[in-house]
């Protein structure tokens, strides 16, 4: 079985945000696949895709301090300032946290660890929607 959907993640502030139930729920398909494989591609350059740990919101909290310290906006060498402060820095990070996952389905469930989430990285100040094509492949 192949599935792909492109769906409309809500808008979210700077930061980085759980996004398992929104993707759960634009694919009720999951459960009927004894296995394969479900592939996310984030539509941005400003914004990004990535697995860890999905129960203590500090851990967020501390990604979104560290990435702000290690890519700094307003960085004296950037010449791509037109679109604001957050722009540049932003593709930075996407360029470094990357856009795209996939992840293994096993009994109609994706198989990430304990204590793995998927986060949406929003690198923006006010990001807006952001487009992520799902594609589903398996075995049913």
């Amino acid at each position: 079985m192949w599935l792909q959907k492109t769906i409309s993640l809500k808008p979210r502030k700077r930061g980085f945000h759980l996004i398992d139930d929104e993707i759960l729920s634009a694919i009720p398909e999951l459960a009927n696949v004894k296995m394969g494989l479900l592939h996310l591609l984030l539509k941005h350059t400003s914004a990004s895709l990535t697995l860890n740990e999905n129960a203590d919101p500090t851990v967020r909290q501390d990604f979104e301090s560290h990435f702000n310290h290690f890519v700094p906006e307003d960085a004296p060498y950037y010449r791509h300032t037109y679109e604001g402060s957050d722009d540049m820095p932003a593709h930075i990070k996407s360029t470094i946290i990357g856009v795209s996952h996939s992840i293994p389905i096993t009994q109609g469930q994706l198989n990430l660890g304990t204590w793995q989430g998927i986060y949406l990285c929003e690198h923006r100040n006010h990001g807006g929607s952001r487009q992520l094509v799902i594609t589903l492949n398996g075995e049913v």
